[in-house]
């Protein structure tokens, strides 16, 4: 590392603070969703418009504008570069957007999402439809500026929040090979798993013993829970800061999967967090390189290992261990009930096949939502449309299950759904990578040995951060850029094999 330059320094202790800031921002976002009693929402919104204001202030001082040119001129290392790279991309974004904006935005978003808590489970889209055109509104404002700001369409513009450097078109391409062999395979794994027998374990399974076992598995998994904790939310996710992950998971009394499987999912994110670069903890080219990177990790963890048969064949003793004997239990059996194709209306229920199906609808319908080609009001009628055309289900009148489902419109996270099947594509060129440089892989995750992956990720992916774009962390990794025909190769592999 090269001694500090009075530019660059600058640069660097500001987001020293903007990581602190963000660090209590990130907390307080958690305890919204798992702990805040419903009546404090207002003051909660409140208190969020007002730090996103203070940060982007601090985000947007003029000087550090000043500094970055200069700064640029000073000599420092490959890793300061690539700091000074991310500052610069980060204030670009930044400085598109007025503070009544950013402030308007989180206020709405908050007010949105709290709201959609009592309106889904009552199927009101009426009352979510008012909520949600405030948020649209706010981030067709928001997608213009980022537009006129980096010379990109408005979806692109968006996207770039998520996925730096990933464009609409690039979605397009990858995306539309995967409409080609897709429902073909769909079909063809459901006419062979019809004659499969599989039996669905039976209930109830209480809570406290579903809690006990996906803190079991996320030990295995290498979690540190000196550094983290498991909770509850309405949607599950993962939040925090690196040094203090906050996870979520969601449990039914009649059902354990659901939740096992989620909880592998967030490990996924939460061990990619709590692995990056601490010597640059404090600065963007430590953050994780974008969220299809991140759900890379999530999808790695829970589709490529979690759902392994050597991997459900190792856990099975724990289950029959927490539950108590059932023929359902048995490890065949289990694997054959992870990996059942069904098309089903919630995504994050979906299957690892027509998973991608949920995708394409909603990066259809938002594409279109923040182009200005339809509204908030045309919402249902396309949702039904693409429902029935991508998985064939009837979802009129089914809000809940329908449009209301995810979290992300409610706070103009719109531009982030590519980056769920994107992430199933790098997951499985990664896995692809691992077994060429691990001939043995295979045994050796079913012995319950995840060293080889874990040390693998954490090389490749965990400790790199920032420093490279996304196409040249892909490269490195894994020896070539982004090649979708590793994910056609894995489902054929697991599903047809």
């Amino acid at each position: 590392m090269s001694s500090p330059t009075p530019d660059y320094e600058a640069l660097a202790a500001t987001n020293r603070r903007l990581h602190r800031l963000e660090h209590l921002q990130s907390i307080a976002w958690w305890d919204q969703a798992a702990f805040m009693p419903p009546k404090g929402s207002e003051a909660r919104a409140a208190a969020l418009a007002e730090l996103a204001t203070l940060l982007h202030g601090l985000r947007t001082d003029p000087a550090r504008q000043e500094q970055l040119d200069r700064a640029g001129q000073e000599p420092l290392d490959e890793t300061q570069r690539a700091n000074l790279r991310e500052i610069r991309r980060e204030l670009d974004l930044a400085t598109a957007l007025p503070a009544s904006l950013v402030e308007a935005r989180q206020i709405a978003g908050s007010r949105c999402e709290h709201a959609w808590r009592r309106q889904r489970p009552a199927n009101d889209w009426k009352g979510f439809a008012a909520n949600l055109r405030e948020v649209v509104r706010l981030a067709r404002e928001e997608a213009e500026l980022l537009s006129q700001r980096l010379g990109v369409p408005r979806y692109d513009a968006l996207m770039q929040r998520f996925e730096p450097g990933m464009s609409n078109a690039e979605v397009e391409r990858v995306f539309g090979d995967l409409q080609t062999w897709l429902p073909d395979l769909v079909a063809r794994v459901r006419e062979k798993q019809a004659s499969e027998t599989v039996l669905v374990p039976q209930g109830p399974f209480d809570v406290a013993a579903q809690r006990a076992l996906c803190e079991r598995v996320m030990g295995l998994l290498g979690f540190d829970f000196e550094a983290g904790r498991l909770d509850v939310s309405t949607h599950p996710f993962t939040g925090g800061v690196p040094e203090d992950v906050r996870m979520t998971t969601r449990y039914r009394a009649d059902e354990f999967l659901g939740s096992l499987m989620g909880t592998i999912h967030e490990t996924g994110h939460g061990r990619y967090e709590q692995n990056l670069p601490r010597e640059w903890l404090d600065q963007p080219v430590a953050l994780a390189r974008s969220m299809a990177i991140h759900e890379s990790q999530s999808l790695s963890f829970e589709m490529q290992l979690g759902r392994h048969p050597g991997f459900i064949g190792f856990i099975t003793p724990w289950l029959v261990e927490t539950f108590g004997p059932q023929p359902a239990l048995e490890a065949g059996n289990l694997q054959r009930l992870v990996t059942r194709v069904e098309p089903g209306f919630i995504r994050v229920d979906a299957d690892e096949l027509t998973y991608p199906a949920h995708v394409l609808l909603r990066w259809r319908i938002e594409r279109a939502l923040m182009e200005g080609e339809i509204e908030v009001d045309d919402i249902p009628a396309l949702w039904d449309e693409q429902m029935r055309d991508l998985l064939g289900l009837d979802t009129r009148g089914n809000y809940r299950d329908g449009p209301m489902q995810d979290v992300h419109w409610t706070d103009g996270a719109f531009g982030y759904f590519p980056c769920y099947t994107l992430g199933a594509m790098y997951a499985a060129q990664w896995f692809a990578t691992i077994r060429r440089e691990h001939p043995q892989l295979d045994e050796e995750i079913a012995r319950g040995e995840l060293a080889p992956v874990f040390d693998w990720l954490r090389e490749r992916i965990w400790l790199q951060g920032s420093r490279w774009t996304t196409a040249e962390l892909t490269q490195r990794a894994s020896g070539s850029a982004l090649d979708p025909a590793h994910f056609r190769r894995h489902l054929e592999g697991r599903y047809l094999g």
